[in-house]
């Protein structure tokens, strides 16, 4: 079981770097995600249409794609305070911390393509991130620390 992000859905439907590994995620087993996946997506086919990276017609397309994956979406509100203490304790964003909650209240891995995350997820060095979090990467998915070591 992976929990996946909106940089990862994305890719599934939108041709772009990483989309290979993000594509073959989907054949190792069960995926899931807070259900901020959903708006986070259309918000993100919504700006690729602001900055004319997809057409209208292009960007409601991989809307429905979207819609039908398989991608089992959780609720969000019992993850609300950890959510808050992570995005306080690593100062970023609680959007993106939702995933990470959702990862270590399910003892799982959480992947993403979000590069600025990962980074700061790889500054805080503490046990309880370690292994927790897969940078999806050119050339593949690789486990946070392997990066952190570079």
């Amino acid at each position: 079981m992976l929990v996946i992000d909106a940089s990862i859905a994305v890719k599934w439907v939108i041709e772009e770097d990483g989309t290979q590994e993000a594509l073959a995620l989907r054949r190792g087993g069960r995926l899931i995600a807070p259900d901020l996946l959903v708006p986070e997506c259309a918000n993100i086919l919504w700006k690729k249409v602001q900055r004319k990276e997809l057409s209208k017609e292009e960007a409601l397309l991989a809307a429905r794609l979207l819609q039908g994956a398989e991608i089992e979406l959780l609720p969000t509100r019992a993850l609300l305070a950890a959510a808050a203490r992570l995005a306080i304790e690593l100062e970023h964003p609680a959007y993106d911390c939702l995933y990470l909650a959702l990862a270590m209240d399910n003892d799982c891995r959480f992947v993403t393509a979000d590069a600025r995350f990962v980074h700061k997820l790889a500054q805080k060095r503490g046990a309880r991130f370690r292994g927790k979090v897969i940078a999806l990467i050119e050339g593949g998915a690789e486990p946070m620390e392997a990066r952190s070591r570079d």
